[in-house]
């Protein structure tokens, strides 16, 4: 088993499609930028509820790992 080092960072994604698409969001802006995406892992889900009561889009804020170069 190769050993791996993993960097992490915080992202916050929101979408009008629920917490799917606002985890595609975060993934795929940061997916732009930062290489070697390997995981990533849940920990807030909000949501913003608009004046008719309904649900108008949620937030998710995850952190991710990616491994640095050469690993």
């Amino acid at each position: 088993m190769t050993e791996h080092v993993y960097k992490v960072v915080e992202l916050v994604g929101s979408s009008k499609e629920g917490v799917d698409g606002a985890i595609r969001t975060a993934i795929g802006r940061a997916g732009e930028t930062v290489r070697h995406l390997r995981w990533f892992e849940v920990t807030q889900i909000r949501g913003v509820v608009g004046d008719a009561g309904k649900i108008e889009y949620t937030q998710v804020s995850l952190k991710a790992g990616f491994t640095l170069e050469g690993d």
